[in-house]
């Protein structure tokens, strides 16, 4: 069976139809390409070319060997563009895990961009709490986690953003009136560390716990409780959305009289960030947060 090179050599000669040229581009002395040629006809058992003095002419034999070689030259090409086109496009399934917040509220729009750009990509996402994220790292299940929190993260950690917290009522618009209310405060399960934060907070704030909390076990029913006035919630900016105007948002603010606000980090191990599609998606966050840090999101 032919090798590559010998494709060449048999498709190159079949354009020449002469042996000194052939040789000149082949970059090989006439002997060497003769004794080839030879070796290639004795491999086939048949004559493929005659020569003559006019050069050389093609046996009935030697077309159709021509034609398989050309024909071998050609998907040979289409192999190499193709191996060319995986390695300078992105392929493959780039697997995230991300906190529920993040990912009804602020992933999809990347994720769109990403599909829209990389169409050969695929992608893998579940949602939950941060320390579930960091199970899902820690296993090996995903790339790349984004989570809520400061993480103690050793690998590869890049901030995305800060977002404000707010007391949100349709009713309230002084921290003050909270102590007065009897609607019940809406609380969300979360993390302990967010959980915590809070709690903090209130008890800086009020030195008093609530008269009445519901729990509830998503952000988005706490939310949307909220909304429609059943009672106040402490929500991230994350979630709110500016044009609706049917509620009061009043900023948390901490012992130094400063916002508090939640970080969201991208983590992952290094050998993820090798990956072609986790570079894609790393590159596209620096593009996105770049083009959006004049709208609050720093």
């Amino acid at each position: 069976m032919m090798v590559f090179s010998e494709f060449q050599l048999i498709s190159v000669l079949a354009q020449e139809m002469n042996m000194r040229k052939a040789a000149e581009r082949l970059f090989v002395s006439q002997p060497a390409l003769s004794q080839r040629l030879q070796t290639i006809e004795k491999d086939w058992g048949s004559k493929l070319f005659l020569r003559s003095q006019k050069g050389l002419s093609l046996t009935s034999a030697g077309e159709l060997v021509v034609k398989f070689a050309r024909e071998m030259l050609e998907k040979e090409e289409k192999v190499r563009e193709e191996i060319e086109s995986m390695e300078s496009e992105v392929h493959g399934t780039l697997k995230i895990a991300c906190a529920s917040i993040v990912g009804q509220n602020w992933l999809p729009q990347i994720l769109k961009r990403y599909l829209q750009r990389y169409p050969h990509a695929k992608i893998s996402l579940i949602t939950g709490w941060s320390s579930e994220i960091l199970k899902s790292l820690y296993d090996g299940q995903v790339h790349i986690g984004i989570i809520r929190g400061t993480p103690d993260w050793k690998g590869v950690k890049k901030h995305l953003f800060k977002d404000m917290l707010y007391l949100v009522d349709t009713e309230m618009s002084k921290m003050e009136q909270v102590l007065g209310t009897d609607r019940p405060f809406i609380q969300f399960k979360s993390d302990s560390n967010y959980y915590q934060e809070i709690q903090d907070w209130w008890h800086r704030q009020f030195q008093t716990v609530p008269k009445r909390t519901i729990v509830v076990d998503q952000i988005e029913t706490c939310k949307q409780m909220a909304f429609n006035g059943i009672g106040y919630a402490i929500l991230p900016a994350i979630t709110l959305n500016d044009k609706d105007e049917n509620y009061f948002k009043l900023p948390l603010m901490d012992e130094h009289n400063d916002p508090i606000k939640r970080d969201t980090w991208l983590v992952g191990y290094d050998s993820a960030f090798e990956l072609k599609q986790v570079q894609a998606f790393s590159e596209l966050l620096d593009e996105f947060l770049l083009e959006h840090s004049a709208n609050g999101h720093s």
